[in-house]
Formats: structure tokens, C-alpha cells, sequence
């Protein structure tokens, strides 16, 4: 339905689920709403979480919250439906004009709406009254109009000249001395002026000589200075003297010929300045396409290597649950006709042995009749796991990338990346050391013969045995400890100083290990460590043994667990390279396991030390 005046209509506020109105109305991380219930059911029972719209995916189900604003406005549509569908079912003429009640309802709901508006406006508007109140320069520049011809300046000073004006030039405004001090400078660089001597000039206006009082009207080409006739006779007799025009006349076409000069040369430092611009405006749109394509490029293979894994896991999790059935039909077929079998060989031998030949007779027919029985020779599990097609389609997207690469070595990228914007381009993928958390070792669990620092961040060996009580999680037979942060969730990155030891071992394990007596340290037993032995194999305790060719021997190694994606990741910190990754599933919370092994003699005696994690020296991996 539509409230009179078609100001809001039914479908404005329909779950898209229930296709009703809005029930405790809950907003997606991408930005469509449902009833809470409603979207809640439909996530119930799955393992991928979509939005029932836009079909995004999220890797963890999303905790979604009740948007009141719009439970509360549904709240009030839905008020205001009963009551125009009351109105009209009892019988009340319908106007085209709305009555006085539902026009409140109505001017309440548009308040409501649009109230931020109004905030946001009444904001602008501030801001606007703010800007207009802010002058317009605060650095003018005052000019005093030219004198008229025979006046002389109110100041006193010498016709022709302006009275003393703040300017930048000049003095600032924020000077502290008086006004007249400015005035009395304003006429000393008048005193002190030259002037040029010309066939109209008033002879009051010439420069006099300080030292013989006459006008200076000559010019000294061999000391290049303005003197006086006094000065030719008695300083300069034998010198090339000119007349002050001639002289200025002949230095004004220098002076031409140097501003010419002096153009040319700025026009080479614009054409110069404009180029660099230029290339400068070249080589930002070459690092926008760059990263733009590189990223687009890069996340595509991003995405195709996660889809891939995650298809892959689907499907290997799939095969198995088949495989595990197929398993349990057959094995409780195979032991009913073993029972049947087993009791048909109990009636035989009882017939063998009795002494009633008649009875016995006429019963054997039916025990020589064979029961039927199902073909077994075939396979009852098929060891296939049907991977090949998800491996074959990441092979060819992997062949589609390298092309692609190829062609963007060789050719670059074209301008269409471009397009695309920085804010529509994929976040930056967080480093691993970027999940860095606060690690120390659980006294509780440490072998009796390892020693821990007061700061619970160093462990070495000791040849002597500690009287140390023997609590139900403390290791009596590896020399080994736990840390006492418990994983259960989350991502989660350490680093561990291993310096010049021969022997160590380093990773996560189950908190229900076994901890007594001997240990089958395998993922399958719920130990997941790099191990290093005789200060040159690295191996992974799988079943059998992995081993690890590793040329940079390293001096910290960082452990990264992605608890929920079931990872452990071991890094070479110094080298800032990927060694290993297990993949697996944690059933159980899982703890930082250390051992520093024995001590061979004092060969292996340095500690393991649980270092800082510097995110700005260690860079992304």
C-alpha cells in the first residue's frame, strides 16, 4: 500500500527474506537490510556466509547489530498504515485531502528523516557566516596619489616624490617605531638620490659634489665614477672623462643588450621549468597506470590462488565425508555377513556332530544352499580425491597471469587502468608482523631441567634437575615449554631469537597434548614445529619427516598462526623470507611450544629469546 499523497509506500520497508515489513531491521557489512531473524536463519546451518542480494561473501559470519533509526521509523510507517487502513474500514468517507492526525504522523516521520539533514545544513551555513567574516588580504599595499606638478609633499619632502606608505617593501605594518622615523628615512634615500642630468633638468635638481660643492656632470670612464669638474682637474687629469648624457646614453644600449640577454635566458629557464612539469605530469600518470594495473593484476591472482585453495579444501573435505561413509556402508555390510557366516559355521559343525542321521539328513539341504553374498572384489574406498580439475584451472589462470605479466613488462599498461580510482582499488593485505602479540613462557609446563628468565621471554637448558613440583601439565620427558597465551581464534605472529644453536624446535601445539612420557610430535598428535638439528637440517615434524633446504641459516625466526584458515607459517626475519606452512585444521586451542633442546656439551647452551617484533624494520611478506 501507499500512504495518501504517496510520501511512503510499502516497499521502502520490505525484508527482502520474508518479503514483510521490517523486523528488528540489521544492516550486512555490504550494506543491505534485513529482519534480524530473518538473515540470521538464513546463515544458520552454512558455511558460507552471502548476502542474499549482492551475493558477497564474508569470511567470518558477520555480528550484526539492530539499526534503531530504522526499527523505529518502521515502527511509526507501521502505526500509520493500521491507522489509514482503520480509518477507511469503518466506514469514514474517503477525501482526497489527508486528515489532521495522519498529516502529524506524516510532518513527524519527515522530521525524523530529515533531521541530520537540517544539522548538516545548519552547519554549512555556519561555515559560510565564518568564511564570509574572514577579510579579504591581510597584506595591502597602500599607495598615496601622484603630487601635482609645483606641490610639494605635506611632509616636506622634495617635489616630485610620494609621501612614505606602508608596504612590504618599505616597513611592516607590525613595526613598533614611530611614524616619523619612517618619514625622516623616507627623506635621507631622497637626499641621497641620483639624478641624471639632462639639457631641461633645473640646475637645483643636479647632484653637487661633496668635496668641492659643484654639480657632477662628468663621468670618469677610467675609475667608472660620476665626478665634478673640481675632481677632473685635481683627481682625474689624465683620465678618460665623458659627459654624464653622453655616458648614460651609451650605458642605456648596454643595458638594452643585457636585458635582452637576461630575457633569453629566462625564457630558457621557463621553456626549462615547463618541461619538467611536463615530464613530472608524465611520470605521475606512468605510476597511476602502474599501480593500478599492477594491482588489478595482482589481486586477480590473489583471488584465483584463494578461490583455488578454498576449492580445493571444499573438495577434499567433500571426497572425504564420501569416502568415510562409503567406508562405514561397506564395513557394516562385510560384518553382517560375517555374522551370518559365523553362524551358519556353528549350525554346520553342530550337524556334523550330531547322532540323529534322519534329522540330519533332511536338514543339510538347506545349510548346502550358498547364502547369497556381495562381490567383493572390487575396491570398497576410491582413492581419487577429484583435485585434478580444481589444479587444472588454477594451472591455466596461472599461464594467464604469466602472459599478462609478460605483455605489462613489455608493453606496460594502457591508460584504461586508469579508470579505475584509489578508493575502488583493494586494500593493502596487512603483513604478517602486523599481528604481532605479547608472548611469554608458562612456568607450569617447563621441563625440570630448563631455566626461565625472570621476564618470561628467554629459556636454556641446564644440566641440573630442578626440584619442581609434577603437575599434570608440566612436560617430565622432552625438554620443552609451552607459552601462556591460548590461540583459539584470530591471527597471531612472534619472533623467536635462535642466534648460534645447533639444535631447537619452534612452532604451536594442542593444549590436550600428551605431556607425560615419551612424544609422537606430529600434526597428526597435535604438534605442528620447525625443527633444526646439528646447526645445518631443518625439517617438519610431519609423518614421514619434511626436510628443508634453506641456504641463509637464520638468527630469528618469526612464527605466524591463522588459527581460523587452519596456518602455521614459519619466516627467516632477517632475510624477510617465507619458509614453510602447514595446512590443517585446529579441532582444539592451540599454545606457543618452545625447546631448546640439549645442551651437547656446551655446543647448544644459548637460549631461545622471544624478541619485539619492529613492523617498520621487517616491511611486508
Amino acid at each position: 500500500m501507499s500512504l495518501d499523497g504517496g510520501f511512503l509506500s510499502d516497499d521502502e520497508f520490505l525484508c527482502s527474506i520474508c518479503l514483510d515489513l521490517f523486523t528488528n531491521p540489521a544492516c550486512t557489512p555490504c550494506g543491505h537490510t534485513f529482519c534480524l531473524c530473518c538473515i540470521s536463519k538464513y546463515w544458520d546451518g552454512t558455511a558460507v556466509y552471502q548476502c542474499p542480494l549482492c551475493k558477497k561473501t564474508f569470511a567470518k559470519r558477520p555480528e550484526l547489530q539492530i539499526n534503531r533509526t530504522l526499527r523505529e521509523i518502521t515502527e511509526h510507517f507501521k502505526s500509520m498504515r493500521a491507522e489509514h487502513i482503520g480509518g477507511r474500514t469503518k466506514g469514514a468517507p474517503h477525501k482526497r485531502g489527508k486528515s489532521h492526525h495522519q498529516n502529524n504522523l506524516l510532518n513527524e516521520l519527515q522530521r525524523k528523516l530529515s533531521k541530520p539533514h537540517h544539522r548538516h545544513r545548519g552547519k554549512s551555513q555556519e561555515r559560510v557566516k565564518l568564511a564570509s567574516s574572514v577579510p579579504e588580504s591581510q597584506g595591502l599595499r597602500l599607495h598615496s596619489a601622484p603630487q601635482s606638478k609645483g606641490s610639494s609633499p605635506p611632509d616636506g619632502s622634495p617635489p616630485g616624490s610620494s609621501p612614505c606608505s606602508w608596504s612590504p617593501l618599505s616597513s611592516s605594518p607590525l613595526d613598533d617605531s614611530p611614524p616619523h622615523t619612517h618619514r625622516c628615512t623616507h627623506r635621507s634615500a631622497l637626499r641621497s638620490r641620483r639624478f641624471t642630468v639632462s639639457g631641461a633638468a633645473d640646475i637645483k635638481n643636479v647632484p653637487r659634489c661633496p668635496s668641492h660643492g659643484r654639480a657632477i656632470v662628468l663621468y670618469c670612464q677610467t675609475d667608472q665614477m660620476c665626478i665634478c669638474s673640481e675632481c677632473e682637474e685635481q683627481e682625474h687629469p689624465d683620465h678618460d672623462v665623458t659627459g654624464i648624457e653622453a655616458q648614460w646614453k651609451e650605458t642605456k644600449v648596454q643595458l638594452i643588450s643585457l636585458e635582452q640577454e637576461v630575457e633569453e635566458i629566462i625564457k630558457e629557464r621557463v621553456a626549462k621549468l615547463a618541461e619538467i612539469r611536463e615530464s613530472r605530469s608524465k611520470l605521475e600518470l606512468s605510476v597511476q597506470r602502474q599501480t593500478a594495473g599492477s594491482l588489478s593484476l595482482f589481486s586477480a591472482l590473489v583471488s584465483a590462488v584463494e578461490r583455488a585453495q578454498s576449492d580445493l579444501l571444499e573438495a577434499l573435505e567433500m571426497k572425504h565425508r564420501a569416502v568415510e561413509l562409503q567406508a562405514e556402508t561397506s564395513s557394516r555390510q562385510i560384518q553382517l555377513e560375517l555374522d551370518q557366516l559365523r553362524t551358519r559355521k556353528s549350525q554346520i559343525q553342530e550337524l556334523s556332530r550330531s547322532d540323529d542321521h534322519v534329522q540330519a539328513l533332511k536338514t543339510f539341504p538347506l545349510l548346502s544352499t550358498p547364502p547369497p553374498a556381495s562381490d567383493w572384489t572390487r575396491p570398497c574406498v576410491t582413492l581419487d580425491l577429484g583435485v585434478d580439475p580444481v589444479y587444472r584451472s588454477l594451472s591455466l589462470q596461472l599461464q594467464k597471469f604469466q602472459d599478462e605479466l609478460k605483455a605489462a613488462a613489455e608493453r606496460g599498461f594502457p591508460d584504461s587502468f586508469l579508470d579505475s580510482s584509489p578508493t575502488q582499488m583493494q586494500p593493502r593485505e596487512k603483513g604478517v608482523q602486523e599481528y604481532a602479540v605479547d608472548i611469554t613462557l608458562d612456568a607450569n609446563t617447563a621441563h625440570p631441567r630448563l631455566i626461565l628468565s625472570e621476564d618470561l621471554k628467554s629459556v636454556w637448558y641446564s644440566e641440573r634437575m630442578q626440584l619442581l613440583p609434577d603437575n599434570p601439565e608440566r612436560f617430565d620427558r622432552v625438554v620443552c615449554v609451552l607459552g601462556q597465551q591460548e590461540i583459539c581464534s584470530g591471527r597471531h605472529y612472534w619472533e623467536v631469537e635462535v642466534g648460534g644453536k645447533t639444535d631447537w624446535d619452534l612452532g604451536v601445539a594442542k593444549a590436550s597434548i600428551n605431556r607425560k612420557g615419551k612424544l609422537e610430535v606430529t600434526p597428526a598428535n597435535g604438534y605442528w614445529f620447525l625443527s633444526h638439528r646439528d646447526k645445518k637440517n631443518y625439517a617438519f615434524r610431519t609423518l614421514p619427516s619434511t626436510h628443508v633446504d634453506l641456504t641463509l641459516h637464520p638468527h630469528k625466526i618469526g612464527i605466524f598462526v591463522d588459527y581460523d584458515n587452519g596456518q602455521v607459517s614459519f619466516y627467516n626475519v632477517d632475510a624477510k623470507l617465507h619458509i614453510y606452512t602447514f595446512n590443517d585444521w585446529f579441532h582444539d586451542s592451540v599454545f606457543p611450544f618452545f625447546s631448546p633442546c640439549v645442551s651437547k656439551n656446551g655446543k647448544n647452551e644459548a637460549p631461545l629469546i622471544i624478541t619485539p617484533v619492529c613492523v617498520d624494520d621487517y616491511g611486508d611478506i
